[in-house]
């Protein structure tokens, strides 16, 4: 129960790295690594161009539940009586007989006149 409201609640994103149309690098919670394509300056002679920026990033974030409290009010009376229904339940459940009755206390087991494994042959290993 402590997982699913752990898993619930929390929240993180994905980063990833293209370059071009090709997934490059994919991260939970850190950024994602660059793969060095990005705005490349290119010399020619005397001039300077700058190759324009191939690469994307994208992130997707995953958002997890704030509220968590409930009332009892808020619940519609099917998951009402369900509740209840499950509470009394629960608390019977765990009701038992004070003593644990062994109805075969009282009897001693039956004399052994031969051993039966020795007669047949029959090991337990």
């Amino acid at each position: 129960m402590a997982l699913a409201v752990m898993l619930s609640t929390m929240s993180f994103t994905v980063d990833m790295h293209y370059c071009g149309d090709s997934l490059v690098d994919t991260a939970i919670i850190t950024k994602a690594k660059s793969c060095g394509m990005d705005t490349m300056a290119v010399n020619s002679s005397d001039c300077e161009l700058m190759v324009p920026d191939c690469c994307t990033n994208s992130q997707i974030v995953f958002e997890g539940q704030d509220e968590l409290k409930m009332t009892f009010d808020d619940m519609s009376p099917d998951e009402q009586l369900f509740m209840l229904a499950y509470a009394v339940a629960f608390v019977n459940l765990f009701e038992g007989l004070e003593e644990q009755i062994v109805p075969f206390k009282a009897y001693s087991p039956p004399r052994v006149v031969r051993n039966i494994q020795k007669l047949d042959e029959v090991y337990i290993i």
